[in-house]
């Protein structure tokens, strides 16, 4: 049950990246580009993200299980450190350079050719590589 529910979930999320036409990188980077042609349609994703995320977190802290009867993970603590500070850093530069995040990356495979291929590719080394450094740091992932 819990695989098709993943299933679904990533379907509709990948849909809706599709109908907002988040998939396409120059709606981003116009977003992104504030003194320039600015597009104000991401705001509209991002609110319309928000809003269904803020009623779920509202209705799990009333849950102890989650839809298939296992146990809801704890909400992460709103601890804004260093670490917390460079990684979004980090997201946000490359966010604005290609105009992909790990969603619009994974769709763009359909359409992005080998730009796309080398951009997820990159993407996924970079997880990988975070992984192993943050290993030998002994920090928590």
């Amino acid at each position: 049950m819990r695989a098709l529910i993943s299933l679904l979930s990533g379907g509709l999320f990948g849909l809706g990246l599709l109908v907002s036409g988040m998939t396409d990188t120059t709606k981003v980077q116009g977003f992104l580009d504030l003194f320039g042609a600015w597009d104000p349609t991401l705001a509209f994703v991002m609110g319309g993200a928000i809003l269904p995320m803020a009623a779920a977190w509202i209705i799990a802290q009333k849950r102890h299980l989650s839809l298939t009867g296992e146990p809801l993970p704890a909400r992460p603590a709103a601890l804004i450190d260093a670490r917390l500070l460079g990684g979004a850093a980090l997201f946000g530069t490359g966010w604005a350079l290609v105009g992909l995040c790990p969603g619009p990356a994974i769709a763009s495979l359909t359409f992005g050719g080998w730009p796309g291929l080398v951009f997820l590719a990159a993407m996924v080394l970079g997880m990988i590589g975070f992984q192993w450094v943050d290993s030998r740091r002994g920090a928590p992932a």
